[in-house]
């Protein structure tokens, strides 16, 4: 769970760790320009991206978050341009600049993780060395690097200001970027860690003293850790705009395209090895009720296209996990005080998959008093998802937070199911809903409605812990239900 933003009586057993803060520089964060404000993505396998902006984070950042105030070229050298260059050149500048600055906040950012936030909190033992090398990973290493690409940009600025080549100094670093795998890679475990840690009282109260300093401008830990990703996808849009306003007949273009094409390569990459190293840890934290609930799908999965938390039509919480080609349904608990994920039924194979959007107020919530005095919000938002095979069979009412997440959901399970039948050899075949259909009837290919973003729901927002033993009596009374009542209702939803 988030820090909470409401202000706190201070205590006086903890005042001496404002003291432990060392005092920071509070420069005003840059605020892009406009044309830089939009996403970039990188896609890899017709995914979404681990390391596009996270449009499922809406509340990760309070609204009240304050940033550093706009610099822009022209104001900061305050010299007459208007009789020597070219609006286009002005522009140019201004994107030039719009680059170097960007370093310069990152890397005072990056120093305050350390300094504010890691140092602390080693010396107060409020976390181990161990769990501080977790969470915080190889950031210390991508200081230098960003430091050296500054020093370059600050070496070729001209007394006026200006900068005439950038293309060959971005050329020769770029590559360095490379080494930013092993810390993407890294996130999700930092993220799961921080969040388990939040638990306890002196590391939240740590944490929301820090939040309510003003070094911090309204941002949490996880916010100053997140911001090398969010600089990383942000270097390709940078440049393009750079190249957008350089002539043609500039040597720079050329080196220019060199750069756009490099970039875009590391972060295919590392967006790749990201991927699958989140594949991986979440693989690892699934918990097994019996050996005949594993699936040799889950184990050659190296992508997890999407999860995050739904709800049944009882009510209840679930963790559903959609990887390459299975559907995996869960239940969060804490086992061996780690946060898992153990399965709530049987995986589903993605191309056996049936998928239903649901209208609002047509699916009935599970329990008479229940369903009686329910709502119109309690009825919105839900999808269905069936499985039949032979004897097995399996339907499950899925409601998300809201239109939007729904959406989500749909589009992923659609353009997967449709990756899985195109490698069997039956593209094209899907309808709008994701399924097969009859024979004699028309077809038409699914489109996706919106470009697939990361399903980010904090794992820390669940409140489904519970001992294994409780999860597995209530599976198997749930199963001895469904089993008396096949033969009265002709689909049973779980």
């Amino acid at each position: 769970m988030e820090p909470s933003n409401k202000r706190v009586k201070p205590l006086s057993r903890v005042t001496s760790l404002a003291n432990l803060i060392p005092p920071v520089k509070t420069t005003p964060l840059k605020r892009f320009s406009q044309t830089l404000q939009r996403s970039i993505s990188f896609r890899s396998e017709s995914r979404p991206d681990i390391l596009a902006p996270r449009a499922w984070s809406r509340n990760a950042t309070s609204s009240s978050t304050k940033r550093r105030d706009s610099k822009l070229w022209s104001e900061t050298f305050d010299v007459c341009v208007s009789q020597v260059l070219t609006a286009k050149e002005i522009k140019r500048q201004e994107a030039i600049f719009e680059l170097s600055q960007g370093e310069e906040d990152l890397i005072e950012d990056l120093k305050l993780a350390k300094k504010a936030y890691h140092d602390p909190m080693l010396k107060l033992s409020i976390m181990t060395e161990q769990e501080l090398n977790q969470i915080f990973g190889t950031l210390d290493s991508l200081i230098p690097l960003h430091e050296d690409l500054l020093r370059q940009l600050r070496d070729v600025r001209k007394p006026d200001g200006s900068t005439e080549h950038v293309g060959p100094i971005l050329v020769g670093w770029l590559p360095c970027l490379s080494s930013y795998d092993s810390y993407c890679s890294n996130q999700v475990a930092a993220k799961a860690l921080l969040d388990h840690k939040k638990q306890d009282h002196r590391v939240q109260d740590f944490l929301q003293r820090c939040l309510e300093s003003p070094f911090s401008r309204k941002l949490d830990l996880w916010n100053f850790l997140d911001i090398p990703r969010s600089r990383l996808v942000k270097y390709p849009l940078l440049l393009r705009e750079i190249l957008r306003h350089t002539p043609n007949d500039n040597p720079d273009q050329q080196h220019l395209e060199e750069a756009i094409n490099i970039i875009q390569g590391i972060v295919a990459e590392i967006n790749t090895k990201t991927g699958e190293s989140e594949c991986r840890y979440y693989k690892e934290r699934l918990l097994y009720l019996e050996e005949g609930q594993k699936d040799s799908l889950i184990d050659s999965s190296r992508v997890l296209c999407c999860h995050g938390e739904l709800k049944n039509n009882r009510g209840v919480k679930l963790h559903v996990f959609l990887f390459q080609e299975v559907l995996v349904i869960t239940r969060a608990i804490t086992h061996n005080e780690q946060l898992c994920y153990q399965l709530y039924r049987q995986p589903i194979p993605v191309k056996d998959l049936m998928l239903e959007d649901l209208q609002d107020g047509e699916v009935r919530l599970g329990g008479s008093l229940r369903g009686a005095f329910s709502n119109n919000e309690r009825i919105k938002n839900f999808f269905r998802v069936s499985f039949r095979n032979g004897s097995q069979s399996q339907t499950h009412s899925l409601q998300a937070n809201d239109t939007f997440n729904k959406q989500q959901w749909l589009n992923c399970i659609r353009q997967a199911k449709e990756k899985v039948l195109c490698a069997a050899g039956q593209a094209g075949l899907l309808d709008s809903e994701g399924l097969l259909p009859e024979p004699g009837t028309e077809t038409r290919e699914p489109r996706g409605e919106t470009k697939l973003e990361q399903m980010d729901q904090s794992d820390s927002e669940s409140d489904c812990s519970m001992d294994t033993s409780e999860v597995s009596l209530e599976c198997e009374r749930m199963e001895q239900t469904e089993a008396s009542c096949a033969n009265s209702r002709p689909e049973e939803t779980v």
